[in-house]
């Protein structure tokens, strides 16, 4: 645990101990009770210097109720594995592995159970698989809505280290990838894939070339 979070948590323990003997004795009495309450102002004013918070959010290694971990705004990260054109393996700072899908875009299926694969879903696959090794496999994940799918797989727009476009919008724009605006996030993502889908559309590249 890092210091900051041991301090927290000694705080907070010690502004239990002090409510737990007012909700008993109707507050701690005598110079006691006095010293003890200025105790505790001067550690919330020494920890707040310190820059410690106490509204501060779980680790983003703790679970969730369901078993899965919490998941952070941005996370940052290594693909150790392309599934299939919108579906990474990733491994995370902390060590954790997740399956993440790319929200907002649909590529042609490749892998799926008892499915054919699809019409250009081999190429979709093949360009996310170069673009992650072009950028060395570092990626950064951004939460955008909702954070994982029914499969329990994270959903995030994937940005590469070389690029300020999320891999989402880079698949729609080559023609890889259609935009799935009829989930939940951000009107602004919606209207980029959307944008990227058409000019795409409009060059009659990849699945729009059918």
């Amino acid at each position: 645990m890092r210091k900051s979070s041991l301090e927290q948590e000694l705080a907070k323990n010690i502004v239990r101990a002090f409510f737990k003997g007012r909700g008993r004795q109707n507050g701690p009495k005598g110079l006691g009770g006095v010293f003890m309450l200025l105790a505790v102002v001067a550690l919330f004013a020494f920890l707040q210097g310190r820059g410690v918070r106490f509204d501060a959010d779980l680790p983003t290694s703790a679970p969730t109720a369901d078993g899965l971990r919490a998941v952070p705004d941005v996370e940052t990260g290594v693909v150790e594995r392309c599934v299939d054109g919108d579906t990474l393996v990733v491994r995370f700072d902390d060590g954790t592995t997740e399956r993440v899908r790319l929200i907002g875009a649909n590529t042609p299926e490749t892998v799926k159970p008892n499915s054919p694969v699809e019409p250009f879903g081999p190429e979709a696959s093949a360009f996310t698989k170069r673009r992650v090794e072009e950028a060395g496999g570092a990626v950064r994940l951004v939460a955008d809505g909702d954070r994982r799918d029914k499969y329990g797989r994270r959903l995030a727009f994937v940005y590469l280290a070389d690029s300020e476009v999320s891999l989402n919008e880079e698949l729609a724009r080559s023609g890889f990838a259609k935009a799935q605006t009829q989930y939940r996030f951000s009107n602004e993502m919606k209207r980029r894939l959307e944008a990227a889908e058409d000019a795409a559309r409009r060059e009659k590249l990849g699945i729009h070339s059918l």
